[in-house]
């Protein structure tokens, strides 16, 4: 029989990610190591200003000037969401990834979870990277613990991978096999590369467009190959994993595909992130089963249809096995509270190559 304190509770999610299209909010019910269900689920999309604001503070640092206004913006809108849905128990609150510096200045998200924690009235666990970061980690990937409880929940027996294809692609390896996340040889993780953050910017850019809905202009134009290997030539392509990017590591893009035509410039951008993911299996211990893709790439058909054909394994989205690919994100950061709660580990040196097994966030409980 479980213990008042390992029994599950209800956990709320929160993400907002680095495409800055907006705010998604999941409920999961969770003792920190199984799920045992998944609950109601919530988006607040950035208007336009609001995303302008994030967009001129990415890169910036705490206490520069224009972070003030993009942590207003973040804890704002997150309060809006977040008290729209009830029977929580306890918040993750990610924030505003800025910028991520690891190996320098090290990580920075906008939001402060006490603040949110005052005015929710709930125990709020956030600032997840820097612990990881100050012992020596990326700091990213961090939804790797709740990949292995996703696979173990879908009733996975061998190894399989999942892709997360965001603003930055990042990719987990999984041995459901093994007695828990922690555990040596259950899991390896990294950023495969850009995904659909300078696809976005290029749309932003040559068209006023958030995005390339449904890959409709890539689907209209060809793959310039020597782009396409001039980027491939990227050292990081080479370093071992773990690994971990930032937003804005591969600018470089835009420039690759300067003197291309819109259509051209989009399926070669999409060309690239694809082809990052196939160097990326590569490092893993042994080929997966299957890919199972999440975020916002996986409704890029043309996307999808590059993995497929350059991959050796089945490649799908995670509603192929009954898994919500717009909500997988938050409801890793309601997974990964419960573990800072209940003194869990939330990366460890195959994931983030922290040196250690480390239980990254703060605790923050409403003030009276």
């Amino acid at each position: 029989m479980k213990t008042k304190t390992e029994a599950p509770i209800w956990a709320l999610g929160t993400m907002s990610g680095t495409s800055l299209d907006g705010v998604d909010a999941a409920m999961i019910r969770t003792d920190g190591r199984w799920i045992e269900a998944f609950g109601e689920t919530g988006y607040r999309p950035y208007s336009a200003e609001e995303a302008a604001i994030l967009r001129a503070a990415l890169g910036a640092w705490p206490g520069e000037d224009r972070v003030t206004a993009a942590k207003e913006v973040v804890e704002r809108v997150h309060l809006e969401l977040v008290s729209g849905i009830a029977g929580a128990e306890i918040v993750g609150f990610h924030g505003q990834t800025l910028a991520h510096d690891p190996k320098g200045r090290g990580t920075h998200q906008a939001g402060d979870g006490a603040a949110l924690a005052d005015r929710l009235g709930l125990p709020v666990v956030w600032d997840f990277r820097s612990a990881d970061v100050r012992l020596g980690g990326e700091g990213a990937p961090l939804a790797p613990f709740f990949h292995f409880a996703c696979a173990r929940w879908i009733g996975a027996e061998r190894p399989l991978a999942f892709l997360n294809l965001g603003g930055v692609g990042n990719l987990t390896w999984v041995d459901p096999a093994q007695p828990a996340p922690e555990a040596p040889g259950a899991c390896l993780a990294f950023d495969t590369g850009p995904a659909n953050a300078p696809i976005n910017d290029l749309m932003q850019e040559r068209r006023g467009e958030a995005y390339d809905r449904d890959g409709a202009l890539a689907a209209q134009g060809q793959v310039v190959d020597g782009a396409l290997e001039l980027f491939l030539e990227e050292g990081y392509f080479r370093k071992m994993p773990p690994k971990s990017l930032d937003r804005n590591d591969f600018s470089l893009m835009l420039d690759l595909v300067r003197e291309l035509d819109d259509a051209d410039a989009a399926a070669t951008m999409t060309a690239m992130a694809a082809a990052a993911v196939m160097q990326g299996i590569e490092h893993c211990p042994v080929p997966p089963e299957r890919l199972l893709v999440t975020g916002g790439g996986r409704k890029n058909p043309v996307m999808m249809r590059m993995l497929a054909a350059g991959l050796d394994c089945e490649v799908a989205p995670v509603e192929a096995v009954g898994l919500d690919g717009d909500m997988l994100e938050a409801q890793a950061f309601g997974f990964l509270a419960v573990r800072v709660l209940r003194g869990l580990p939330t990366s460890g040196p195959s994931t983030t190559g922290v040196r250690a097994l480390v239980g990254g966030g703060e605790v923050s409980r409403p003030q009276g």
